[in-house]
């Protein structure tokens, strides 16, 4: 009988390996199909929309599973002038590179303080801080577009079709996220390592700048894309501070694209433009997946 796999010879030469428990079988089961059901739910919509997006413009409602013949015509129909897309991935892009960096400055210096400090209330700053996350945008964007468009008369200076209109709403929801993500990298870190380096004659600043941020990297760098795509994918702030289409990002320049009609709904159109939009943002994902799921991972072991 071997010890470490449990197998057993028979006076035969024969190996007879121990039989597995009829539950964990019905387990394994149960847990694969329904990895299998998540992964069709969750892939199907992204499938329809690649196989959508090479049909002819005609044959936008057909229930075919694989595009015949396959046209290019949606994809050329997403850069016509009409529907002012040429710059609006562009203009997405601008929105969540300058959010990103902001948002992971107010994130690293918060999770920071929360993680180290220990002062009354702390708990309940904490959950504040998730609370402002769950306010619905609708009900917090029309405050900053009065603000924006010289509503109030110590701000007067008109914001409306500017990047800040954008950015700045923005970055007032991004933070929870990246103070909870980067808060348990920080309480992970030993604070003897500040103490190290404060000893040897560095200030405290020091001693986070030196040391304590270079070893949260993977926490920053997974929180930096987490931030990025959320700012990339964000519509009801853009949607409402600018009305200018040389301004307009991408996801407002898809939700008004209109047909050969008025009634007319361009829908490979959309999925053209949305193939657009989505493939370097998975691309992104699939090449830093390892740093992500690393930094996932690393904030929640210690």
């Amino acid at each position: 009988m071997s010890a470490a796999t449990g197998e057993v010879r028979t006076r035969t030469g024969e190996v007879s390996r121990p039989k597995k428990p009829r539950g964990r079988t019905v387990g394994t089961v149960i847990v694969g199909l329904g990895i299998a059901f998540i992964l069709v739910y969750c892939l199907a919509p992204f499938y329809w929309m690649i196989v959508s997006a090479p049909r002819r413009p005609s044959e936008g409602r057909s229930t075919e599973l694989i595009p015949n013949p396959i046209s290019v015509e949606n994809f050329a129909a997403v850069f016509d002038p009409s529907n002012h897309f040429a710059r609006a991935p562009l203009n997405s892009l601008i929105v969540a590179g300058g959010t990103t960096p902001l948002v992971l400055v107010l994130g690293v210096f918060g999770a920071y303080a929360l993680a180290r400090l220990d002062f009354r209330g702390k708990v309940a700053v904490m959950f504040l801080i998730v609370a402002t996350s769950m306010f619905p945008v609708v009900t917090l964007v029309v405050p900053p577009l009065k603000l924006f468009s010289g509503g109030y008369d110590w701000f007067p200076v008109n914001w409306i079709n500017t990047y800040q209109a954008m950015i700045l709403p923005t970055i007032s929801f991004a933070p929870p996220l990246a103070v909870w993500n980067l808060n348990a990298f920080f309480r992970r870190l030993p604070v003897e390592l500040e103490q190290a380096a404060m000893v040897d004659g560095t200030t405290r600043f020091g001693a986070f700048a030196r040391v304590i941020l270079p070893l949260a990297a993977p926490g920053v760098f997974t929180t930096a894309i987490i931030t990025f795509i959320a700012a990339w994918n964000e519509f009801l702030i853009a949607l409402t501070m600018v009305n200018s289409p040389l301004m307009q990002t991408a996801n407002v320049a898809i939700s008004k694209f209109t047909g050969s009609s008025q009634f007319d709904t361009p829908y490979g159109t959309k999925m053209a433009a949305g193939v657009i939009v989505t493939v370097p943002l998975i691309i992104m994902v699939l090449v830093f997946q390892r740093r992500i799921i690393g930094g996932l991972a690393a904030g929640s072991v210690k």
